[in-house]
């Protein structure tokens, strides 16, 4: 495991984890049950397979 060398200082360990942002996920449509909604692209094979249901 990597071990930092010295202590970094506030402003840097701030300012670096101000870089970290969480993206909205891109939705597609998916037909599920004759009923089309929107979900996100990394599970659209989930949902076809019926491992997830849609919420309503």
């Amino acid at each position: 495991m990597a071990v930092p060398k010295r202590k970094m200082s506030r402003s840097n360990t701030r300012h670096r984890r101000a870089q970290w942002k969480a993206n909205t996920p891109n939705l597609v449509p998916v037909t599920v049950d004759g009923v089309t909604h929107r979900v996100p692209q990394h599970l659209v094979r989930a949902y076809q397979r019926g491992l997830l249901r849609p919420e309503d």
